[in-house]
């Protein structure tokens, strides 16, 4: 199953319907085209979940990714000692610290490197891959799907500096019981990473 985002729409490629999923739009996979759906979420801001389903995700993601500008991407979800977690405020909107992978970096060391560069911070350990994540969004007339690969990390409790040249205005430590303030303005596939903390 792949789940693409746009804005805070989702795009799911399966081959099953997942039983839990109770609410979405199933899309003719005969007319489907995915620069025609984006501009239909886009302009309508329409919200929702669609659904694509096939005998193949695998095939059919593929096949939209060969329509598009592929963007390779990494970040962290970083914990502290006292079990507090790692997010920044950039562009009016929570979330977690990430960025693009430069040219023959290895996907590892551009998530800590993207994680120090926007907090101020060093990363102590990190513990191992969580997740992708995909979204879709505009860049001049070409459509840009991101690859984000995200990382759970430990570091020290230590004093924040947000990157402000890359638009983050606040980095803060945040305790489990105060994630409400970023559910409430965040982007769903921040939703999707915070689902891996377990304890």
């Amino acid at each position: 199953m792949y789940r693409i985002y746009i804005n805070d729409t989702a795009l799911i490629i399966t081959e099953n319907i997942p039983p839990t999923l109770k609410k979405y739009q199933q899309i003719d996979l005969q007319t489907f085209d995915l620069l025609t759906f984006y501009h239909k979420i886009k302009d309508n801001e329409i919200m929702g979940v669609y659904m694509l389903l096939t005998a193949n995700a695998k095939r059919l993601f593929s096949t939209l990714k060969k329509s598009v500008m592929m963007i390779k991407a990494s970040g962290g979800l970083v914990r502290n000692q006292e079990n507090k977690y790692l997010f920044i405020f950039r562009r009016g909107k929570w979330d977690l610290p990430k960025g693009k992978i430069d040219e023959g970096e290895k996907t590892k060391r551009a998530a800590v490197r993207e994680v120090e560069e926007e907090c101020g911070i060093l990363i102590d350990k990190v513990l191992g891959k969580i997740c992708k994540t995909w979204h879709v969004y505009e860049q001049g007339e070409q459509l840009i799907l991101k690859k984000t690969t995200w990382y759970k990390m430990e570091a020290e409790n230590q004093p924040l500096i947000p990157q402000l040249e890359e638009g983050i205005t606040e980095a803060r430590w945040l305790g489990e019981g105060e994630f409400a303030i970023v559910k409430q303005n965040t982007f769903p596939l921040i939703l999707d990473v915070l689902s891996f903390i377990t304890d």
